[in-house]
């Protein structure tokens, strides 16, 4: 017998990424639309959630085309906050793209380009497919093989027979080469349980079998356990994909280069995707849809700072909320009266005047004390962080005289701190000595006028 020794189970340390809006849940409103004050995440901003909850209920209802929705306000009152708790109120499978207003600008690509794509990334496509499979575990396998036609001394699979077994029958097949080389190719053998497409002949090793006897022998071992399949051998699946519009452009463009750029170097000969690919894509996802084939699930296209967006960019939006696939398109702004990009025109918002016609603005406002201890308070859950009531009180007082921002950077800062002199919990000492070491806009604004006589000038 192999020398295993089995180990107590250790807890294992994963990787968490945990980002600024990771604890948003959705808009935290009840039945009646109306804002909780503490729910799902979200804290204060009551008219700003029960405008966007309003919002939410018109795109369920397929009622917001040729519009978008504008957020604005002062830096930190939770506009990208309220962009992802609407596409969570929207759905699981809705796709949510985030963007900076000056990411449309490169030197390899126009920015219509960088938009299209964009927009075509946020519209989801759920593809159900009905394909004729032969499932089950495998009883019996022979492979068959031939000599190689250029080498007599070697063989080669030339067919295959398999004996599939599920709960309900036993079948024997028989299949060509390319079946036996896949099989050869997955390793799969006795007791694996396979699936086998009977229009293109693609093998899938599901894994090992519960019921037979490999999967009752043997205690180690890598391979997946899955249970015997139910139902016949020979069955109608349906299989379900989720890909966006951008992912079938591309899957298009490929199959239809076929230059010798690609040939030899695997890639595009072009950067940009042809407008007759994205046509003949929608024109297909049309197809499928009326034929039932297809949902098309709309989603959310966040561009923050989207007063860095310039009058062509604007145009574009414009022409393109008016399309028939268009995703909920969200604009985020902490303007006021500002120069429109490209133009020496003001405008309010630093949007064009037309576009802001054809938009509903929602307006945040900064928090007051008690939003910002709240806010705190779930941001030390989700970062796993103690903190003593002393030293939220402080926090929460830091918070409302410079930012909300500034405080969350805090928190973490003085929970290192606390690391550091082996404490496990955040004290108001923790939270005075960051605030000393660092300086928050204000502070560091009258930090560099005092010496402003020593600093370079650029």
């Amino acid at each position: 017998m192999a020398a295993i020794r089995e180990l107590p189970t250790a807890p294992v340390s994963k990787f968490e990424r945990i980002g600024a809006h990771t604890h948003i849940k959705g808009l935290g409103l009840d039945e009646n639309l109306r804002a909780v004050k503490i729910k799902d995440g979200m804290v204060g901003q009551e008219k700003a959630r029960e405008a966007a909850g309003l919002v939410v209920k018109m795109i369920k209802e397929g009622k917001l085309s040729g519009k978008c929705i504008i957020l604005a306000g002062p830096p930190g009152t939770g506009k990208t906050a309220i962009a992802v708790a609407v596409s969570k109120e929207l759905g699981e499978n809705v796709p949510f793209i985030q963007m900076s207003g000056s990411e449309i600008y490169s030197t390899e690509r126009k920015k219509t380009e960088v938009l299209i794509e964009a927009i075509r990334k946020c519209i989801g496509v759920e593809i159900h497919e009905m394909r004729k499979v032969y499932e089950g575990e495998v009883v019996l396998v022979d492979i068959r093989t031939a000599p190689h036609p250029y080498n007599p001394y070697q063989k080669v699979p030339e067919s295959v027979r398999l004996t599939l077994k599920t709960k309900e029958e036993e079948k024997t097949i028989e299949a060509g080469a390319s079946i036996a080389q896949q099989i050869i190719a997955e390793g799969i053998s006795e007791g694996s349980v396979i699936q086998i497409d009977a229009e293109t002949g693609r093998v899938v090793n599901l894994g090992l079998c519960l019921e037979s006897q490999k999967g009752k022998t043997y205690d180690v071992d890598t391979r997946r356990k899955v249970p015997r399949p139910n139902g016949k051998v020979l069955k109608e699946k349906e299989f379900v994909y989720m890909l966006t519009l951008a992912d079938l452009d591309e899957l298009n463009a490929r199959q239809r280069s076929g230059g010798i750029f690609s040939l030899f170097f695997g890639g595009s000969e072009s950067k940009e995707i042809d407008t007759e690919v994205r046509m003949a894509v929608d024109q297909q996802v049309k197809e499928w849809v009326d034929s039932g084939k297809a949902f098309i699930h709309p989603g959310v296209l966040f561009i923050d700072d989207a007063h860095l967006l310039d009058l062509e960019a604007f145009s574009f939006l414009g022409r393109a909320m008016e399309s028939e696939l268009v995703p909920i398109i969200i604009l985020a702004t902490n303007r006021g009266v500002a120069r429109i990009r490209g133009t020496d025109i003001r405008s309010p918002l630093g949007f064009p005047v037309d576009l802001i016609d054809r938009s509903v603005i929602i307006a945040t406002h900064p928090y007051d004390l008690e939003s910002i201890k709240e806010i705190l308070r779930i941001r030390a859950v989700e970062e796993k962080i103690k903190l003593e009531k002393d030293a939220l009180e402080r926090l929460a007082d830091v918070g409302a005289k410079s930012s909300m921002r500034y405080a969350v950077q805090l928190l973490s800062l003085a929970a290192q701190n606390a690391k550091a002199s082996n404490r496990d919990k955040v004290t108001v000492e923790d939270v005075q000595r960051v605030d000393d070491l660092f300086m928050d806009v204000g502070e560091a604004a009258e930090y560099l006028k005092k010496h402003e006589e020593k600093l370079l000038v650029h």
